[in-house]
């Protein structure tokens, strides 16, 4: 038998879903929904480090959520912004590195320059990568990876897996072993699609702003247990 302890994932994505009938049910705005999950990611990033995990990717923000009302885009805006005011000393002291995935260019400047100077007073830490897919949608992170290789004139004959992978927004970071879904939905919803091919899957009825440490290492355990294949047969099937 393995040792669950030996197969912490190094890296873990999550759609942190469900803020807003969280607010819902408690007579609250969707956007004190989102701000009780920005909260909420604060122990999940200890329970990283407790645990040892290396890259935690969060899905923010969508490029898909434009098409929400202006109020609640412009909240989420504004909340991001607070998180980074508020939350960057903390990050530099637990030695957690900030990294973007997605369309920084099409952020409103004064926050894409407070993203960018956060990423760069961060990036001597080496206890925790968290990348912050803001603006992020994985169909649009492919055609960003053809259009760049377009650019490029790389002709067809020399495009790989692995070239596509360093034009993605994820270039250099290794593909999720565990993705979390919270809320109780079974769904993709154009998040890490190409990273994502073997990742292994987590959902969970839970609502976001309640996905507790606890909750958090009850996936990592519920991982431990799998044997990925990637394609190919079980250990114990190679055994029988």
């Amino acid at each position: 038998m393995t040792d669950s302890s030996s197969k912490i994932p190094q890296h873990i994505a999550i759609i942190m879903d469900g803020n807003g009938r969280w607010a819902e049910a408690r007579g609250l705005t969707r956007l004190d929904g989102h701000r009780a999950g920005t909260e909420n990611l604060r122990q999940i990033i200890d329970g990283c480090i407790e645990k040892g995990v290396q890259h935690l990717t969060v899905y923010a923000f969508s490029t898909e959520n434009w098409r929400r009302p202006k109020e609640e885009v412009d909240g989420l805006l504004n909340i991001l912004e607070t998180y980074l005011d508020r939350e960057l000393d903390a990050l530099c002291r637990k030695g957690v590195r900030l990294h973007h995935i997605g369309r920084l260019e099409a952020m409103p400047e004064p926050i894409r320059e407070k993203v960018k100077h956060s990423i760069d007073v961060t990036c001597a830490n080496t206890s925790l990568w968290l990348h912050l897919a803001w603006n992020y949608g994985g169909r649009d992170e492919i055609v960003y990876a053809i259009q760049q290789m377009m650019k490029e004139n790389i002709p067809p004959h020399q495009v790989t897996e692995d070239l596509v992978s360093q034009y993605l927004f994820t270039a250099g970071t290794p593909d999720p072993d565990l993705i979390i879904r919270t809320s109780g939905e079974m769904r993709v919803s154009n998040f890490l699609i190409w990273q994502g091919a073997y990742s292994e899957w987590y959902f969970t009825s839970t609502l976001w702003p309640d996905f507790s440490k606890e909750e958090f290492f009850k996936a990592i355990d519920a991982y431990s247990q799998r044997d990925r294949r990637f394609g190919s047969i079980s250990s114990s099937d190679h055994e029988s």
